[in-house]
This record gives structure tokens, C-alpha cells and sequence, in this order.
């Protein structure tokens, strides 16, 4: 089997581009033909800017998970399709063939239809990185039920919140998750989070770590006992079989929460033909993947990464994804080389955060590891520093795998900028040139184009890919005002870049009220939110400051009211509510506490200045004559951290 779209030189990569820019439905119509649809589209793509509205391949009819699993079984049945490297090495790999993948699947499909889930219910997946989470996910999208995976990190509160919005009315969770050398309590945090919830009706608990966990009659069922029965619903005389729902292109697959500028999470949802045309294309040209490789996403399936480049990417197109259950750390800092060892794994993709990490342990972590099986690698999550970058490409890579450096977010569904392993040009910390179909460009804060190289601004994207994503959940306006409203005609980013000489992009970071820690894209308001909700605290405010390990830490002003008990005491306090609130993600680094923050006379405060200080820029903190209070400044630097 090979990719006809798949790109092999530089010169096919700028033919490819220029086709995608002069007739983007050509372009996109030609590569969608390779895919199992149902019914054929009526027309590529329907956009407006200012509603904004996208349809891509209106009118086709097809289901993903048949061009996942069932459009492979004749020639790849008993190939893998995930390998699953558990958390504890001395426990069973799991090797789940295609034919494997689709009983699996199918069975869990049927579970979902005994327990009343029909097409369009919002299913909730809170589980560890199992099998049985890929049995979910794609378990949901076979009956055209809308699934919205929770990181098994978030709180409960997250987690309740989450339910809210999306009024979901089933979740599919287990009684707990191994992480290291901890166990995630996952039932428990469901079962808090439920606390005055009206709308879930059941929920399945897979059993992993046999924590002893609270099952309610009527409500509550077990994984196990109901894949048992529905076993004997889809398989007769060896034939497995549950029908694939017919969906429509446009239909909604799956919502996923993102952190936004203001405390309540967004619901980004994609939709079933785009995005599987998509994730496909790219993940065959960014990394190159040739038939039989083993290619292993260290990510986890509750973000963007794990859905588009574990699951339904590589799966799309017959790969083998490796999935693993635990950190990079444990046992010990030679995990990630063990795995690469052991399955002789061709590539890996993983975050700058972990290649930070796993530099602090030096090279004694390699003793003894074969990493020659690696043909490309890749980054993913924020932009990459460039000790990191050379130091993957040296111990990682040795010098002889290309790193594809990728930009992209969970509103564009697949990567966006980077470079092609081995078929385009690289530059550390570089994501470089965009992919066939997006169309980057740099705006200033005024909307209007920076042309030419070596400059920087604003990163938006003047035309829709396939990708893109179609609304925020139960709330259009918000979706609009996000990215389509700061400038017109435009999908900003929310991010800056600086195009250098050659038209390669780097990407410089957030310019909006967002945070990216360890890859993770966090609102300065939701952990905002979360401090004040403190007895103590009367005020705060957050930034972010670069960070050796995560790239940004999170630094919060707080004003307290506590009285003058432990101080340091209080500190904790603080962060143990924002874990509590949000999860142990949101976690601020440091807490200075202040007698004032920097407003105008209007109220606002001025980040500006604190993320300044935070970052040790005393000097240059900008003009102070327009705040209400210029004193407060000298207090704040007096006092930091």
C-alpha cells in the first residue's frame, strides 16, 4: 500500500502548495477520493467569514470508523493497529490487530446502543491511556454519538463543567488510572463531579487498578459485564458486525475543551469528513510514514494531539500507533529509550517539555538503548528552544533523522506549519512553511497584512482548510468572537510569528490572555477564577515567565486578606484550590502576594507590566503614568519572586 498523495521532494511539495492556493477544491476533491464515502460530496466547500460558517464536502455521506478499521481488514487484518506499552514494564504489552480493533470497537459500539445512546448524545470519556479508550472513542463515532474526552488530570470541577456545557448524558470512565508511580482515582473524581448533575443518566466503569469505587444501582455499569454480553449481540458463526451509522460530512464527531481568555472552557467541535481528511493527509506528509512503521505519539488522547495523531491520523491510513499509558520518567528517565528499543519504534513525536525534562538526566539514561530504528522525529505542543532541539537531533536522532518542528492547535484539528521529514528544509526552532492548503499570514494590531520577510506579527490564516473548525458548542457567537472578529476575513490564532528571510515561520507565542504550559494551552482568567475563589485572597491576577521545563510557568499577583498567619501556609492553600478547581495542570509556580495591582483608572489591570516584572524585565516595565496607582509597581518589584 502506498499514499498517492503522499509528497517525496521539495519541488512536488511547492507544486502541491501552489494547487491548494489556486483551486482549493480541486486540490482537497482529489485527495477526499481516496477515502470510503457512502455517498460522493455535491460540492468540496461552502465558506463564509462572517457568520463563520464552513462546509466541506457538503452532502457526502460516510462513517470514520470504517475508514479507520473496516476499509482494512481484507488486506491488514491481523496487522497492528495500536500497540499498547503499559505503565508498569513488567506488565503485558497489548498488540490490537485491525481485526482485533474492529470486534473491539464494534462490541463497544453495541454496549453504547444497549445503554441508550443514540446518534447526536454527547458521550463523556474520562479514562487512562488504555485500550479501552480507543474502543470508546471510536466506539461513539460508529454510532455517530459526539465524544468529548476528558485528560484524566482534570478535577472534578473541570470535569463538571465540562458535563454542563455539552449536557452530556452518558460517560464512559474506570475506577482508576496508573500515572508513574501514582493512581489516578478516576470513578471518585466522577462521582464528585456528579454532585447536583440532572443530566447524566450511565455511566460504564472499566476496571485497571481494582481501586475499590461506589456503583450505583440503575446508573452505574460495569464495562466488563456489558462487552460480555453485547459479544453474543455482534458476533454470529465468527462474523462481527454493528453497523456504521451514515453520517453526513458536516456532522458533529467530537467536542473537545479548550482554555480560553475568559474562565469557562470552549467546546471546539469537528465534524466527520474534513477532519479525517485531514488528519490523514498530514500525518502521511509531515512524518513521512511509510507502510509497517512503527510510529509512537507520546501524547495523551484527552488533548487535540492524542485524537488527530494517535487515533484517528494513523488509523485513517493503516498505520501502527504505539500508545503508552505512562510518564517519561518512570521508572526511570530511560522510558521513551526503552520503548523506542523494544518495539523499534521508526518515529517519534513527543513534546519540547519531556525533551527538557529528560535533558536535566543527562546521557547515562541511553546506556545501553538502540535508538538506530529511528528514521524521523517530531515536536509538538509549543515551539521548541533550540538547546532542546539540538540536543534531540544529537542523543535522540544522532544526527541522521529530521525533526519536524509542527505548529497547529485544537481549533485547526491537524498540523499547520512544518516542515515535510526529509522533503522540506529545516531550521531549529523553526516550524517553517505551511502545509499544502493553509494560508499564513502576519497582521499587525491595527488587521492590516506585514508583507516581505524578516518581520514578525500577528499569525492568522486567510483561507478555510478541512480542519478547521466549525463552531464552539452551544454558544456560535463565541467561536466568532474568538477567531473571527479580531481581524476581518481572518482566523487569528491567537499566536505571534516573525517570517525570516527564507519565508520560514517561527512561532513566538501567545499574544493573547492564554498561557502554553508544558504544551498546554491554559486561560489566565480560569486560574485567575480559581485563586479568588480562596477565603483569603481579595484579588489576583496571572502571567506567564519562561520556565526551564514547561517553556512557561505560571506567576500570580495575589492580594490576601488572610491576616498575617504562615504565609508560605497560604501558598499552598492557593494551590491546592486551583488543583482542586482545574486540575494539578494549572498549578501556579510562584505566588507573590501584593498589596495592589497595576489598573487604569478604568479597573484594568495591566498584564503587561506583570508579566514583565515576572520575567525579570525591572527596567523595562513601559510608562506607569496613565495607572491609578504608579506605587504599586515599585511595591510589586520590590517583592518578586
Amino acid at each position: 500500500m502506498s499514499y498517492p498523495y503522499q509528497l517525496k521532494t521539495f519541488e512536488e511539495y511547492k507544486e502541491a502548495y501552489q494547487k491548494s492556493v489556486d483551486d482549493p477544491e480541486g486540490f482537497w476533491g482529489d485527495i477526499a477520493q481516496h477515502f470510503y464515502w457512502r455517498q460522493p460530496w455535491n460540492k468540496v466547500l461552502n465558506w463564509n467569514f462572517t457568520e463563520p460558517k464552513a462546509e466541506w464536502f457538503a452532502g457526502g455521506k460516510l462513517n470514520i470508523t470504517e475508514n479507520c478499521i473496516d476499509r482494512h481488514l481484507e488486506t491488514m487484518g491481523e496487522q497492528p493497529a495500536i500497540i499498547w506499552e503499559p505503565n508498569n514494564p513488567e506488565d503485558r504489552v497489548r498488540v490490537v490487530t485491525y481485526n482485533r480493533l474492529h470486534k473491539r470497537v464494534c462490541q463497544f459500539a453495541q454496549v453504547l446502543k444497549n445503554n441508550g445512546v443514540k446518534k447526536g448524545d454527547r458521550v463523556c470519556i474520562y479514562m487512562g491511556m488504555v485500550p479501552e479508550l480507543a474502543y470508546a472513542v471510536l466506539g461513539c463515532a460508529r454510532i455517530g454519538a459526539i465524544h468529548s474526552v476528558v485528560f484524566g488530570g482534570f478535577s472534578a470541577q473541570s470535569i463538571a463543567n465540562r458535563l454542563e456545557d455539552a449536557q452530556a448524558q452518558y460517560i464512559v470512565t474506570a475506577d482508576g488510572a496508573y500515572r508513574g508511580d501514582k493512581v489516578i482515582p478516576l470513578k471518585d473524581v466522577v462521582d464528585d463531579a456528579l454532585i447536583g448533575n440532572k443530566t447524566v443518566k450511565k455511566i460504564i466503569v472499566y476496571t485497571r487498578t481494582r481501586l475499590p469505587v461506589s456503583m450505583l444501582k440503575g446508573r452505574d455499569v460495569w464495562w466488563e459485564d456489558e462487552m460480555e454480553y453485547a459479544e453474543t449481540q455482534v458476533e454470529k458463526e465468527g462474523v462481527v458486525s454493528c453497523p456504521a451509522e451514515v453520517m453526513d460530512a458536516e456532522d458533529p464527531l467530537f467536542i473537545l475543551y479548550t482554555s480560553g481568555s475568559t474562565g469557562k472552557p470552549k467546546g471546539v467541535v469537528h465534524t466527520c469528513g474534513g477532519y479525517m481528511v485531514y488528519t490523514a493527509y498530514t500525518f502521511v506528509n509531515v512524518f513521512q510514514y511509510q507502510p509497517g512503521q512503527i510510529y509512537f505519539c507520546t501524547a495523551d488522547i484527552g488533548w487535540i494531539t492524542g485524537h488527530s495523531y494517535i487515533l484517528y491520523g494513523p488509523l485513517s491510513v493503516g498505520a501502527t500507533s504505539l500508545m503508552f499509558e505512562g510518564v517519561p520518567t518512570w521508572p526511570d528517565a530511560g522510558r521513551f529509550w526503552d520503548i523506542v528499543d523494544k518495539f523499534k519504534v521508526n518515529i517519534l513525536y513527543t513534546a519540547p517539555t519531556a525533551i527538557r525534562s529528560l535533558m536535566g538526566f543527562g546521557l547515562q539514561p541511553f546506556d545501553g538503548k538502540d535508538l538506530s530504528s529511528l528514521k524521523v522525529l517530531g515536536t509538538v505542543g509549543e515551539p521548541i528552544n533550540e538547546e532542546a532541539w539540538h540536543w534531540y537531533d544529537e542523543h535522540v536522532g544522532k544526527k541522521r533523522c529530521p525533526i519536524v518542528d509542527t505548529w497547529w492547535q485544537t481549533e485547526t484539528a491537524g498540523i499547520m506549519i512544518s516542515n515535510l521529514a526529509g522533503v522540506t528544509p529545516s531550521k531549529p526552532t523553526f516550524a517553517t512553511l505551511p502545509l499544502p492548503g493553509v494560508q499564513p499570514v502576519l497582521v499587525d494590531e491595527n488587521g492590516n497584512e506585514v508583507e516581505g520577510n524578516n518581520v514578525s506579527g500577528n499569525l492568522c490564516i486567510k483561507a478555510p482548510w478541512p480542519g478547521i473548525l466549525r463552531t464552539t458548542y452551544g454558544d456560535h457567537e463565541r467561536c466568532r468572537l474568538n477567531y473571527f472578529s479580531t481581524y476581518p476575513n481572518l482566523y487569528f490564532t491567537g499566536d505571534g510569528a516573525l517570517r525570516d528571510e527564507t519565508g520560514f515561520y517561527r512561532i513566538t507565542g501567545r499574544v493573547d490572555d492564554v498561557l502554553n504550559v508544558s504544551g498546554h494551552r491554559i486561560g489566565t482568567a480560569e486560574v485567575e477564577n480559581a485563586i479568588n475563589m480562596h477565603a483569603g485572597v481579595v484579588e489576583s491576577a496571572v502571567v506567564g515567565y519562561p520556565h526551564t521545563i514547561k517553556g512557561q510557568g505560571i506567576y500570580a499577583y495575589v492580594i490576601f486578606s488572610g491576616g498575617s498567619h504562615d504565609l508560605e501556609l497560604s501558598k499552598k492553600d492557593i494551590t491546592a484550590t486551583v488543583s482542586r478547581i482545574i486540575g494539578p495542570i494549572a498549578k501556579p509556580d510562584k505566588i507573590q502576594f501584593v498589596k495592589g495591582l497595576p489598573k487604569t483608572r478604568s479597573g484594568k489591570i495591566m498584564r503587561r507590566i506583570l508579566r514583565k516584572i515576572a520575567e525579570g524585565d525591572l527596567q523595562n516595565v513601559g510608562d506607569i503614568t496613565t495607572l491609578l496607582d504608579p506605587a504599586v509597581v515599585e511595591d510589586i518589584k520590590n517583592g518578586r519572586l
